[in-house]
């Protein structure tokens, strides 16, 4: 798998504390839920998924939609 130069970048940086973050992961956007610190978005079918930020540095993840 070949790694966009922008995504590697951002995935050594930590993921943003703030709540309400949007990150992008596997195509879908995640937003980061303050008071539970998970990452909130939805997957394939359109059904809620939340994953922890240990969770989404394993997956990848940058700050912008990539194709």
């Amino acid at each position: 798998m070949e790694t966009h130069p922008q995504q590697a970048q951002e995935m050594d940086t930590a993921l943003p504390t703030t709540p309400c973050s949007v990150v992008w992961s596997r195509g879908h956007a995640y937003v980061l839920e303050g008071f539970r610190a998970r990452w909130v978005g939805r997957d394939d079918r359109g059904r809620p998924h939340a994953i922890t930020g240990a969770e989404m540095q394993r997956r990848g993840w940058t700050l912008t939609r990539t194709a």
